[in-house]
């Protein structure tokens, strides 16, 4: 795959709480660089969201409007969240985990993937574009829950 980033960061809360709130798909646009929507549109087998559930999201990058689909591969709530694209413009695997660490909780997200073809040449400033997303991500992720936790 064209780039493999992954961004971290220590989150001074609870892994329970970080994770539950990153890994519920109804949160995405709230701290998902350029996510406008996220919408459950295929349940697990068993209903509800799990292996085998899609996530379809509308984002915006680089001012460009982009419809992708995430089918959920494997999933350990409160642990890991891993998907990949079964619907969008270019092939993309996402994961995300969370454990407990001694300042509260190491959060990571994981992205493989990205263009082919002639847009594999920008595949180094693509790259840099979604670790600073990424970054961003979690620190947005961190703001969202302690506004939250001191009752924003």
């Amino acid at each position: 795959m064209a780039i493999d980033v992954t961004v971290r960061r220590v989150i001074p809360l609870p892994p329970e709480q970080v994770a539950a709130y990153a890994m519920d798909w109804r949160h995405d646009a709230e701290w998902t660089q350029g996510i406008r929507t996220a919408e459950l549109t295929q349940p697990a087998e068993g209903g509800g969201f799990g292996v085998g559930a899609e996530v379809t999201r509308t984002a915006y990058f680089l001012t460009r409007r982009i419809d992708y689909v995430l089918r959920v591969a494997s999933y350990e709530p409160l642990r890991l969240l891993d998907m990949i694209s079964v619907g969008g413009p270019m092939p993309m695997h996402v994961t995300y985990a969370f454990e407990r660490h001694p300042r509260g909780t190491l959060a990571r997200i994981r992205v493989r993937g990205g263009p082919g073809g002639l847009y594999r040449v920008a595949a180094p400033l693509l790259a840099h574009l979604v670790r600073s997303n990424l970054t961003k991500d979690l620190r947005d992720l961190e703001r969202r829950l302690s506004d939250h936790e001191g009752g924003a």
